[in-house]
């Protein structure tokens, strides 16, 4: 990659980075992703698709293949801890704290790339996605007729992985990332004063031992190999010291990386709210929202990631899933592709994904770009 492309996507990135936009509301980020397209020259850009979704087409003649790239625009209701950094958050409460400003740079970089490569044939539909963290961005995508509209064989995706060396790239050889659910627990009790428990049907009580008892789903519910964890995150209830209260709610996640793991956990919640509220003489009532599936390649679009990234950059094979989530399952319930990870450096010290002091490594956005350029052209050469 040429330096002077290099340091435009950093100038983009942190420019990103400076102008965040939170999850369904990414509009001013969807107007500076189309205007960077249109001064490379692309004709072919659809916006507001799947709520601020771009879609920007390349076309070559000579080719019957199409393939889609996609980047993740939305960033998070985090207030910035980097005080230093000069393109740190213009927004309060608002932060790219998962990288997605650089993957939407470096999806804008394989633009570029592509329109300066001239031995490529056929279609690459660029899919910048709005709503990826939790606000079901793919899944809207293609409930609007994403590969209806833009029809491609094959998608892929990537993101960067603090922890992992910086600018290598993993492939994995199956899951690569679990599905997961939002969960609420309501009991409802009877409110007493807090010296006359008696008089009282404690939902707080219910809702302490079903704290405790969730974490047995995993532990003696589900196979060991298998994967899965359940997080209780949220407990709002109470309004007085001095009153034993008529409602608590219990909010959190649950993950798994197998659709048995899956539904053995939704059936062990219900089973257990249940039970702890006839122990406790409260009304239970769960409510599950699943937001991905499992990330799983498909066997020969992961083959054809790890040769286009073996050739710009280190490779590895070896990983083991995350217990993460990742919105791109969605397009992988509809067609082939694969998902891959790259390095963004070292962790700890608030480099961790949804830390406050995250930062992008801008270092890595030549790997990036280079490996989603090169990755559509084998896929338009009809690799693997």
């Amino acid at each position: 990659m040429h330096p002077s492309l290099a340091e435009t996507l950093t100038a983009w990135r942190r420019h990103l980075h400076a102008h965040p936009g939170l999850t369904l509301a990414e509009q001013d980020t969807a107007a500076f992703v189309a205007a960077r397209l249109r001064e490379m020259g692309v004709a072919e850009i659809a916006e507001g698709f799947g709520g601020h979704g771009v879609v920007a087409t390349l076309r070559r003649a000579g080719g019957n293949r199409a393939v889609g790239l996609r980047g993740d625009m939305d960033a998070l209701p985090i207030e910035e801890g980097n005080h230093d950094l000069p393109w740190r958050s213009s927004i309060p409460g608002v932060m790219h704290a998962c990288g997605h400003d650089g993957h939407t740079a470096a999806l804008l970089g394989a633009a570029r790339l592509l329109l300066d490569d001239p031995a490529w044939r056929g279609v690459v539909h660029l899919v910048f996605q709005p709503a990826e963290e939790g606000g079901g961005g793919a899944k809207r995508m293609v409930a609007e007729g994403l590969f209806r509209r833009f029809p491609m064989e094959r998608i892929f995706g990537w993101h960067n992985w603090p922890g992992l060396e910086a600018g290598t790239i993993a492939v994995h050889d199956g899951p690569v990332m679990a599905a997961g659910c939002r969960f609420e627990i309501v009991f409802d009790g009877h409110a007493a004063h807090a010296a006359l428990p008696h008089y009282a049907r404690d939902p707080m009580v219910a809702a302490g031992h079903c704290i405790v008892a969730l974490q047995t789903l995993v532990a003696r519910n589900l196979d060991p190999l298998s994967g899965g964890v359940v997080s209780v995150t949220m407990v709002e209830g109470g309004e007085v010291q001095n009153q034993i209260p008529r409602r608590v709610v219990l909010k959190g996640t649950a993950r798994w990386l197998a659709d048995s793991a899956g539904q053995a956990l939704e059936q062990g919640m219900h089973r257990v709210a249940a039970g702890v509220g006839a122990t406790f003489g409260v009304a239970a009532a769960v409510t599950w929202r699943q937001g991905v599936e499992v990330t799983a390649n498909h066997p020969a679009e992961r083959d054809l990631a790890a040769a286009a990234a073996a050739a710009v950059a280190p490779l590895r094979r070896d990983l083991p899933p995350a217990m993460t989530g990742e919105d791109f399952s969605w397009f992988l319930k509809e067609i082939p592709g694969a998902f891959a990870w790259i390095g963004n450096g070292p962790a700890g010290d608030g480099r961790e994904l949804h830390n406050d002091r995250y930062d992008f490594n801008d270092a890595i956005l030549p790997v990036a770009s280079g490996w989603l350029a090169e990755v559509a052209k084998r896929a338009l050469a009809g690799g693997a």
